[in-house]
């Protein structure tokens, strides 16, 4: 069976650089097994497949090692997809999923995701992140599956190099670090060693709980934000009530075909 796929760099303004993703369309879905031996021969940090479901569209995620409940750049390359590559007509493309309904709208020349927000919550400090990153953080936070991890400066984000398999014994699905930044409102990086991704370019689904925790302590709801990751990527962020709206660019670095 041949099967069309697409590879977009999300969160990027220009090839290389922002997070790569792959984009699988599909007219029904294949067995889970398949789409992740899929996911796992791409190895990037996702690759989304979708359905046509009357209206709309039913949206995964695959991660190399498994299947994740939500990714934004993922979700953003796919709906670049849509719109650039398969010529869907509209200006908001509508998907469901396992974190309920997701819309990509075209804002200008970006694509702005609207996102459940995830409101996290301080937790006592876990010494395993201070051995990790070699520096005890400012204050510690929990989200739904991510620990948040608070520090002094860019600097300090832009020049981790934790132990990877220390952050490894730890309970959740990643650790976002951040800290105000120099030229926008705050700065993350983001790991995911337990899904496969050590360390994860330009994370949507990290930004849910960023934007809400910044809205709070820099008392504005409209931020910008730089992910310090090799490839780096940048975002818009909105705190909407309950929801974060999270714009980006993409670009499409390959169009192909693919035999399972």
């Amino acid at each position: 069976m041949k099967l069309p796929i697409y590879q977009a760099d999300a969160f990027a303004s220009s090839l290389f650089r922002g997070n790569p993703a792959a984009v699988v369309p599909l007219k029904e879905w294949l067995t889970d097994e398949t789409m992740q031996q899929i996911a796992a021969e791409n190895n990037l940090s996702e690759t989304a497949f979708f359905i046509p479901e009357g209206d709309h569209f039913h949206i995964r995620w695959f991660t190399p090692k498994a299947e994740v409940q939500l990714c934004g750049h993922a979700t953003l390359a796919a709906a670049h997809v849509l719109f650039n590559e398969l010529s869907f007509a509209g200006e908001q493309i509508v998907f469901n999923s396992q974190s309920g309904i997701l819309t990509v709208k075209k804002v200008g020349d970006k694509l702005q995701l609207d996102f459940p927000a995830d409101f996290a919550h301080a937790v006592e400090a876990v010494p395993v992140f201070s051995e990790a990153f070699g520096i005890h953080p400012l204050a510690t936070f929990k989200g739904r599956t991510d620990y948040l991890l608070l520090f002094d400066s860019e600097e300090t984000i832009r020049n981790f190099q934790p132990d990877i398999p220390l952050l490894l014994t730890t309970d959740a699905r990643g650790i976002i670090v951040t800290a105000k930044g120099n030229e926008v409102d705050f700065v993350s990086r983001f790991f995911a060693p337990a899904v496969g991704v050590n360390e994860d370019p330009v994370t949507g689904s990290a930004h849910i709980t960023l934007i809400p925790y910044w809205a709070k302590r820099l008392n504005k709801n409209e931020m910008t934000a730089l992910q310090l990751s090799a490839r780096g990527g940048q975002l818009w962020c909105t705190l909407s009530g309950d929801r974060v709206l999270i714009a980006g660019k993409a670009v499409t670095y390959l169009r192909g075909e693919i035999e399972v």
